[in-house]
């Protein structure tokens, strides 16, 4: 082999180390599922029974093939038997995710204050966030990918020390007032670049109040601490990137009721990008001020909303995004109706 030969092969060699490696595209998705039920073990129950709804459930979360999908509105218990047994049913449908990850909300834990002032204490709207009981409503994570060591719970941050935050109630109230209605986490997924963060919460709707529109409060100071989060501006030190911030905000940013400021500035946030996943329903809002191919949910008297976000971190690459609402035609569309009032939102993302 002459020297020219080998100089050759090295050069060869060495332009196939500088390459980078095969990227990894991940579908990312969130969707509230409606898998609430009005007393604990009811959801065990109805998915042990067969449940129509969670049928209906298990086969959009197979058409959706999500890589990781974050449920709201998913009911909780210690042991994670209802979410054992929907991975059961979703793992019998081909679709399996050996990685789950869920925690206590702070959805009917109960203050010990009479925060609706009717006179009567421990009721639903007495709790951190609105619960008929303790682990109602709350949300878990379903993964393909293993989930990292070393999540974080922000659940307890309390609502008086967000800086600028919108809070009024009586100091001894503000004394054990937390800031998320269900939570807020940071939740690392392994992946063969590093960890990707996501960053979950589902906010309280700004409405079933009165004119002291606490809950229009809430909801704002929810989305705005996310971004104090990101900046650095809180105790808990922000995540590296890449990372994607999702969930159930509970807020159009044009349409409906609310203080549209705080999920304002994390649409618009520099460290944030929104692909703006569409559906492809066809609907029109002529009423409505935002895109309704946006909207993720629709109710009746009120139209189409955009509630449910996926926020990818700007570094991200977007190679595709789309809310699951197809048009009435589709064969998927009458287990979407069965399933939930909400439709999955999902964004394809390529790692850095």
């Amino acid at each position: 082999m002459t020297r020219t030969t080998i100089f050759s092969r090295l050069l060869l060699l060495a332009s196939l180390l500088a390459l980078p490696a095969t990227a990894e595209t991940l579908r990312i998705a969130t969707w509230n599922v409606a898998l609430d039920r009005s007393g604990p073990g009811l959801l065990v129950r109805d998915l042990a029974a067969g449940d129509p709804q969670a049928q209906a459930l298990v086969r959009v979360l197979v058409a959706l093939q999500a890589d990781v999908v974050l449920l709201t509105s998913v009911d909780y218990d210690r042991g994670g038997v209802a979410l054992g047994l929907l991975a059961d049913q979703l793992r019998a449908a081909g679709l399996d995710y050996p990685h789950r990850f869920a925690l206590r909300p702070n959805t009917g834990m109960q203050t010990g204050f009479d925060i609706d002032g009717n006179g009567r204490l421990g009721e639903a709207r007495d709790a951190q966030g609105f619960g008929l009981f303790s682990g109602y409503a709350g949300m878990a994570v379903l993964s393909r990918l293993p989930i990292e060591e070393g999540a974080r719970d922000f659940s307890e941050f309390l609502w008086r020390d967000l800086p600028g935050g919108l809070s009024d109630d009586p100091p001894d109230l503000a004394l054990v007032q937390r800031l998320a209605t269900t939570g807020f986490w940071d939740v690392p997924i392994k992946t063969a670049s590093g960890p990707l963060h996501l960053l979950a919460w589902h906010a309280t709707p700004p409405v079933f109040d009165g004119p002291e529109d606490r809950n229009g409060r809430r909801n704002h100071d929810e989305a705005a601490f996310w971004r104090l989060f990101l900046e650095g501006k809180l105790p808990m030190l922000p995540p590296d990137a890449p990372f994607v911030l999702l969930g159930d905000g509970n807020l159009d940013p044009a349409d409906g009721d609310g203080r549209r400021e705080g999920i304002g500035g994390l649409l618009a946030h520099p460290l944030l990008q929104d692909p703006r996943p569409a559906g492809q329903h066809g609907r029109t809002e002529p009423a409505h001020r935002g895109d309704p191919a946006l909207d993720t949910v629709i109710y009746d008297g009120l139209g189409g909303l955009r509630l449910d976000y996926v926020l990818p971190s700007a570094d991200l690459a977007v190679s595709g995004a789309g809310v699951l609402w197809p048009g009435p035609d589709d064969p998927l569309m009458p287990d979407l109706a069965a399933a939930s009032q909400h439709f999955p939102v999902w964004v394809d993302v390529t790692l850095p």
